[in-house]
Parts: structure tokens; sequence; C-alpha cells
């Protein structure tokens, strides 16, 4: 049984016990994800008021996400991570009790789709911070891949359970379940133990543990934060790439992509084969990146994301669509082995006590830029053609992505920082008994 389990599951018990909370956690969004805009229908809610609904939840990951990093490398990480759980929990439970008595509304799921993302906004920095204190450096790429692979699996077997969940118990049932993952995710975290967390120090904003009450003002905090960013080449370039990967490529999966669907290809049933296809290669890479050991990660990193960046081409192309599936599996393979490389090495080479920070601009810049391109996206389309947009998206996209290769810094990145350099995290090992709120 012990060779199944993958090796950093078994030597590194705490992030075992993360990784079975997390992997909870990330199914039951994929269920959210699919059932949120069946509640809003089911309450006689429009399209436009499903998209407002959605862009509720996006909007505060533009505003918090820099807050929610100064604040994780504040405190102990697994506390603003149990924190964001409860609160995600409460809001879905919400959100499941007021459908199943009939008392939702559009503004009332909008509000609270926006409190979702404020909690949101606050995990996601202290989530990328957490993990250096759980793992050694020299397995964070097995600890990342495993993660990347959890949330490659429930996109295809998420949509699944959400469909089963709206057939059976209709979206407020399946918005409690994700309520329900939340509080198993919370549970998790509540028993993690102390694992320490970044802090604060007064001279630079870069200290010790021992300097926890020194704490600098908020915004020159944030300062620190952009000075480890802007410092380093293949940080801030990696950065633009993935701005540019988010804003002007998704949009041709979640918007264009099914427009060309129904118009040409027969409906959704197509376009499903074209996403799971995606989630399976998706899948492949994260299994890649687990046992691949890339000398100069970056690098790889880039012909990935250029890889990925052919989706809207892709999907332009005017081929069958047992053609399109195919090569979107090849580009999901290039997301994953992307993803998973960029993230490991901000937490090789950043700065643990920093880390969170740094993470929250990597978020703001891409993740958080996302809705541009997903309003852009169809007036474009309209004024030029769908074909055309989507090729210029293409021509936009792979181009950004091989100019990292351009820069040295990119290039030549090493998978580990060089001896005596201030990148690798150093390890706080749990206090025995001591739980997080003690």
């Amino acid at each position: 049984m012990g060779v199944l389990i993958p090796e950093v599951l078994r030597a590194e018990r705490q992030f075992a016990r993360l990784f079975v909370g997390q992997s909870l956690s990330i199914l039951g969004d994929r269920v959210s994800f699919v059932a949120l805009p069946f509640a809003v229908l089911s309450i006689g809610g429009s399209a436009a008021d499903v998209g407002l609904v959605t862009a509720a939840g996006l909007l505060p990951l533009l505003v918090f996400t820099l807050a929610g990093g100064v604040w994780a490398d504040r405190l102990p990480r697994q506390r603003i991570m149990l924190a964001s759980d409860l609160v995600r929990c409460a809001v879905q439970a919400a959100a499941a009790v007021l459908l199943f008595t009939g008392e939702a509304r559009v503004g009332v799921l909008a509000s609270l789709m926006a409190l979702f993302g404020v909690a949101d906004a606050f995990f996601l920095p202290a989530s990328t911070g957490l993990l250096p204190l759980l793992v050694p450096a020299d397995r964070l790429r097995e600890a990342n891949a495993l993660r990347g692979f959890v949330q490659s699996s429930s996109l295809v077997v998420g949509p699944a359970l959400a469909g089963l969940l709206i057939a059976a118990v209709g979206p407020g049932g399946a918005l409690a379940v994700d309520a329900a993952s939340f509080a198993a995710s919370a549970a998790v975290l509540a028993r993690l133990g102390a694992v320490g967390g970044a802090a604060v120090g007064a001279a630079d904003g870069v200290g010790d543990g021992a300097e926890r009450g020194e704490r600098l003002g908020f915004l020159a905090e944030l300062r620190v934060g952009w000075r480890q960013v802007r410092s380093r080449t293949w940080v801030w370039s990696g950065m633009l790439a993935m701005a540019v990967y988010h804003v002007v490529v998704l949009p041709s999966v979640f918007v264009l992509g099914p427009v060309l669907a129904k118009r040409e290809w027969g409906g959704a049933d197509a376009w499903a084969v074209v996403v799971v296809a995606f989630g399976l290669g998706s899948i492949v890479g994260d299994v890649c990146a687990y046992r691949l050991k890339p000398a100069r990660p970056m690098a790889v990193a880039a012909v990935a994301m250029a890889v990925a960046s052919c989706q809207a081409l892709i999907i332009g192309s005017g081929t069958p669509v047992w053609a399109i599936a195919a090569l979107e599996a090849v580009t999901g393979v290039g997301v994953s082995l992307c993803f998973v490389l960029w993230e490991t090495s901000l937490q090789v080479h950043i700065p643990e006590r920093v880390l969170s920070r740094v993470s929250s601009y990597d978020h703001l810049i891409s993740v958080a830029l996302m809705p541009l391109g997903l309003v852009l996206a169809g007036p474009l389309s309209d004024r030029l053609g769908v074909r055309p947009t989507l090729f210029g998206m293409t021509a936009l996209a792979v181009p950004a992505a091989l100019a990292l290769l351009a820069l040295p810094a990119v290039r030549r990145l090493p998978a580990s920082p060089p001896a005596g350099a201030d990148a690798a995290p150093e390890r706080l090992e749990p206090v025995p008994g001591t739980a997080v709120g003690a």
C-alpha cells in the first residue's frame, strides 16, 4: 500500500494532512463553480445576473489580494487559511439555506460571493507561503505537482459530481457539499499544529521569528514585497507572461470556445469533450512535473507556457472536434507543467518571510486581471470575428511566453538556489501538542 502513496506524503506528515483537507476543498470548489450559475438561474436570474454573481466573487481579488499577502507574512499562515475556510464555509452554507427555503435573491447571492472572494484573497497568498514550512525545498516540486494533480483531476470529476448533485438535490444541495468541504479543510488546519510563520522585521521588513512584534507600516511592508519582485528579472518577467496568459488566452476557453462550440461543433456535448480532454492532459502534466527534475525549471516553464498559449489557435482551427480535443490535451500538459515549475521556483528562490507578499503580486497581476480579458473578449469577437480574435490571441500570447527565453535570468535559473543564498526557507518544526488558535 505504501508504494501507491507518493513518498512526499509518507515522509511529510504535516503536508499529508494539509493535502487531504485541501483536496476535499478543491473538489468542493469545482462543484460550486458549476452549481452557482444554476443556482442563479433557478431563482429566475438572467445570464447577466449569472455574470454579476460571478464577477462579485472575483472583484475582491483585485482589492484585497495585496492585503492578504501582507497579513500572511505577519501572522501564522495556517490561521489565516483556517479563518478563510470558516468564512467560505459559512457563505456557502448560507447560500444553500437560502436556496432550500426559496429566499435566495440575486443581490443577496452576489453579496455572499463578494464575501467569499474576500476570504479567497487572503487564503491564496497564505497557502503559497505555508507549503515551504511543511515541505523541504527539494520536495516542493513534488508537493506542488500533487496539488496540481488534485486540481486537474477535479476538473474532470467536479463537473460530473456537480451534475449528479444538482439533479438529485438541486443547486442548494451542491453548495451545501462545498460548505462541507470547507468545514473538512478547516478541521484539518485546526489540527495541523503550529508550524511557525513569517515575520516582518523593523529594519527592512525581512526579519526573523524573533522580530514578530517589530512591524513596519502596511505600505512599507508592501513595498518590501514589491522590491523582491522587481529585483528579480525572472520573477517580474514571469508575472508579466502569466498575466498575458490569463488575460489573453483564458478568455478563449471561457468565452469564445463555448460560442464556437454552439455555432459549429454541435453544442455543449462537443465542448464537454474538449474540456475533459484538456483536464486529462493536465493530469498527465502534473505526473510529468512530479517525476521530472529539470535543471533549469523556468526555461522549461517558458516552453510549456508557449505550448499552453496555443489553445486559442487550436479552438479556432476549424479541425474536427476529436482533433481539437487531442491538441487541447497537449496544451493541458503544458499548463500543468508550467504552473508547477513556476510556483515551485517562487517557493524555492524567494525568502519564506516575504513569500506571501510576492505571491500576492503574482495573484494580482495574473489571476485577478483575468476578468478584464473576459469582458473584452466578447466585444472584440463581435467586431473582428471569433476566429480572427482567437488567432490574434495566440499571436500575442505565444511570443510573450517565448520572450522569457531571451532573458538570461530565466534561462539560467537553477532548480535550487546557490549555497548560502538567502532563498530557501528555514523549516520550522511543529510544536508538539499545539493547535491553531490555542
